[in-house]
């Protein structure tokens, strides 16, 4: 039995192992510098050890989205805790576009790149609490229509915001403006 644990807790270190290089190569340099190739040299393991772990480069690009979107919720439910009153949704807001500033690469692998996630009612848990802390602000606002789909338009005005910053369609010195515009529009009745 102790051996099996020790198998089963290296094979889990080696997946910590590639995924974390991974998102390190591609925060760098970006998703098309991570390929099976130079990540078995930067971990220093053989191409079919990284297969026996991940079907190929796209579950490992779901694999860094699964770990960025966890962060994401940690730090979208840590901002909407810690604010004042009537502030959760700004600084939920904010969280989500300072969290795609500081991990382009990972908010790309999440919400651009990422192939075999199921969003919706069979999403895992860390994609369900990804979108909990969004639906905890946009859903006391939803007035006569589907909290969901409120959260859902909120949440996406929150990212074609940060999106087109990161793509650099829009001009950074109204970044602040753009987000006081689109609470108020949620906010004002």
């Amino acid at each position: 039995m102790a051996t099996q644990q020790r198998r089963e807790r290296e094979r889990a270190e080696r997946e910590t192992l590639i995924v974390t290089a991974a998102r390190e190569m591609a925060e760098a340099d970006g998703w098309p510098s991570v390929t099976i190739r130079r990540l078995a040299e930067r971990i220093e393991y053989s191409q079919p050890v990284l297969y026996s772990h991940f079907a190929g480069r796209g579950a490992i690009v779901d694999a860094v989205a699964m770990q960025g979107i966890g962060e994401l919720a940690e730090s979208l439910e840590a901002a909407r805790a810690g604010a004042e009153s009537g502030a959760e949704l700004a600084a939920v807001a904010q969280a989500y576009l300072d969290f795609a500033t500081d991990h382009p690469a990972v908010f790309e692998a999440a919400f651009t790149l990422a192939e075999g996630l199921p969003f919706g009612p069979d999403a895992p848990e860390v994609l369900k609490a990804g979108f909990a802390p969004l639906f905890a602000v946009f859903a006391p606002l939803a007035g006569d229509h589907d909290p969901e789909a409120v959260t859902e338009a909120g949440w996406a005005a929150i990212h074609g915001l940060a999106v087109l910053a990161r793509d650099g369609r829009l001009r950074p010195v109204h970044q602040q403006e753009r987000l006081a515009v689109l609470l108020e529009k949620f906010t004002t009745t």
